[in-house]
Formats: C-alpha cells, structure tokens, sequence
C-alpha cells in the first residue's frame, strides 16, 4: 500500500471543487453578515470536558481524543462547533440581549455520520442567543433557506419536528441506562417493533404516544391529526402550534413534517428543521432550538441556530462555470508589470505564461490575452 494513501473518508480537495467551495464560503458568510450576524473563529480542538460537557453520548462517540503533551489533559478535536459558539456566547462575550453569531470551519468525525460521507465536513453555521420567541426561530430558517438558494440549491424542501414532543412523553419516565438513545434511534428509523419492545414497560401515555410518532408524518394535516392522537400535554400542544406558525411563514417553500425525527444532537430543546434538495438525497442543512447549550458554561439562556457542511452542498449542485482571466506574458519589463498590476487591482485575474509553457491548459478559461499594440498593452479577445 502506499504511504501517501489517505484514511477512509479523508480526501484531498482538489482545484475545482475547492474553488466553489471557497466561492460558497465567502457568499453564505456575508449572507449571514447580511442578516447582523458576527463572526467567530473557535480553535480546532480544546480540552475534553469543556467540548463534551452536557452534549450527549452521540458527539462523544464522534469526537476523536488525544492528550495534551503541554498539560497532560485529554483533548478532542471538535466534532461539532455549536457547544464552542455556545462556550464564546456565555464565558467570553457574556453580553445583554440577542448575539447573532456565525462560523465556518473544519470538523472531524470518528466515523461517517451519513453514507459516503468524509469524516471531515467543513461545517458552516449561524446561531442567535438571547431570544426566546419564535421570531428567531423563523429568522434563522429564512437565513438557512437564503444561504442554499445563494449556493444556486434547487428544490428546496423543509422537514419539521420538535424535540419537546418526545422529551414530554418521557418526562418523569424511568428508563434503564442506554434506553433513551436506543428509543430514540427506534423513532428515528420508524422501527415500531423495537420501540414497541423498548416501550412495553412505560406507563400507558408514554407508551401509546410514542408508537403514535411512528405514524406522523407526511403534510400539514400530520399536526391536526398529532392533535387527535398526541396526549393534551401543554409542552406538546406548544410544539404543535409552534410548528403550524412557522410552516405558515414559509410562503411557497413546501413543508413537511416527521414529529418522530430525533436525528443529530441531544441538546436540541424545541422546533427542529432539516432543508432537503430535488435529488440531494439525505438532509443539506440541519437546524433548530438548543436552549440548555449554554447551561453547562453557566449561563443558560435561548439559542437556536443551524449548520451545514460545505462539502456535501457542493456535491449536489453542478459545477459552477470558471471565472474568465487574462493570459499575459512573462517579462520583467517595468511597463508590462505596471499593466498586469493594474488589471489585477481592478479585480481581473492575469495569468502569466512561463517560458516553455505556452500550450498548456490550467484551471483559469482565458478569453482575453495581454499583448503589446502601438507601444501600448492591450487586452484583446481571444
């Protein structure tokens, strides 16, 4: 085997796809900046307890781990950005009142969360803390959907759920130790059987609840029908409401719902999304309300927020075509570097052609060429 082979789901990013992908990088940023939101850079991997702590057994699982050679302190490289913007927000900034926040970085799973997945998705997110209402919930969906629609996405498609649902059918429900994931799991594949194993020993509503979820799904008229089946129980009829509003603010975005979808994180705490593409295959975009995330660095306040990974988004539209440059000779003259200077200050890409290599082909489509005329460099059309 060669040396230079790389892990299973690492790969190297090659010219053109890291092109679109830089491309996207800076157009969804300065979308979310379009919206009041700031930017934040947290550091790769930090110490174990503060990445992990309060986030569940599903980001542990994902998180690599090493120890530190300076403190002798276990570490782990971030498998998720969300608890590090929740960390900035409560420890460091600690301000009054709503902070917009967003990110984009590198993170590395222990293993694919997804069929041909990499292990090292370039996550890109935005979340707001400070606000409770279901005005911020729908702010950053619209964020979520303008920032696909900016990478040229199409047929967009929101699913919905609400982690409330499900934590008030449990609530005050003793499980045995691994049975809440294992629950959970079960929902999220609709695996009635195992979760009617799983449940045959909780108390009637939780029960019958639960094996309801299976069976909701589908369009608007699922959250009429939740009414009917679903326990009165006020944290269940808020989620049903809450979900009906913000499906009614969407316009012409078709919406569906899964009130059984538990998929990602343990702390989502409310309305959850996943934004699905015509021929995406699994969700682009994951997002929703986490509002325990701060609690664990002392202060415990409502978030809500959204991420994607690059990669994947770039994967599923097509190529974008490549920007046009000018070809120019190589040459020390001082008036053709001044021309070449010029151009590219007015945001033109130059190409200079080395000696030798005149007839080869490179990631740029030169239209135009840099050539002397009358005593003068001129770009002409090729």
């Amino acid at each position: 085997m060669s040396a230079w082979v790389l892990p299973d789901h690492i790969a190297d990013v090659l010219p053109s796809e890291a092109r679109h992908i830089e491309e996207l990088r800076r157009e969804l940023l300065d979308a979310a900046r379009g919206y009041g939101y700031e930017l934040v850079m947290p550091p790769l991997l930090e110490h174990l307890e503060s990445l992990l702590t309060g986030t569940g057994e599903a980001l542990d699982l994902q998180t690599f781990k090493l120890v530190d050679q300076l403190s002798g302190r276990m570490m782990g490289l971030r498998a998720d950005t969300t608890p590090q913007v929740a960390r900035i927000d409560a420890h460091l900034l600690n301000r009054q009142g709503v902070t917009r926040l967003c990110y984009c970085g590198p993170v590395v799973h222990t293993r694919p969360d997804r069929p041909h997945a990499t292990r090292e998705p370039l996550q890109l997110g935005a979340e707001i803390y400070g606000h409770a209402g279901l005005e911020a919930d729908l702010e950053i969906l619209q964020l979520s959907l303008d920032c696909l629609r900016a990478a040229q996405v199409q047929g967009l498609a929101v699913d919905m759920s609400d982690a409330r649902i499900a934590h008030a059918l449990l609530a005050d429900v003793a499980l045995k130790p691994g049975d809440l994931g294992r629950i959970h799991a079960a929902l999220a594949n609709k695996d009635a059987t195992e979760l009617a194993a799983l449940c045959a020993d909780l108390p009637a509503v939780s029960r019958d609840g639960l094996l309801a979820l299976v069976r909701l799904y589908g369009d608007a008229k699922i959250l009429q029908e939740a009414e009917r089946v679903l326990p009165a129980l006020p944290a269940i009829q808020a989620a049903l409401r809450d979900l009906q509003w913000l499906a009614a603010q969407l316009g012409d975005t078709p919406v569906s719902f899964d009130l059984a979808d538990l998929r990602g994180y343990a702390y989502y705490s409310g309305a959850r999304f996943a934004i699905y593409a015509q021929g995406a295959g699994d969700a682009l975009l994951r997002g929703g309300r986490y509002d325990e995330v701060g609690a664990v660095f002392g202060r415990n306040r409502p978030a809500v927020g959204f991420s994607l990974d690059l990669k994947q988004v770039v994967a599923a539209v097509g190529p974008r075509p490549l920007r046009a440059a000018i070809r120019a000779p190589w040459g020390h003259a001082a008036d053709l570097r001044a021309a070449i200077a010029t151009l590219r200050a007015q945001g033109e890409t130059v190409v200079c052609v080395l000696p030798g290599h005149e007839s080869e082909v490179d990631e740029f489509h030169c239209d135009r060429v840099l050539q002397p005329v009358g005593g003068q460099w001129v770009v002409q059309v090729i």
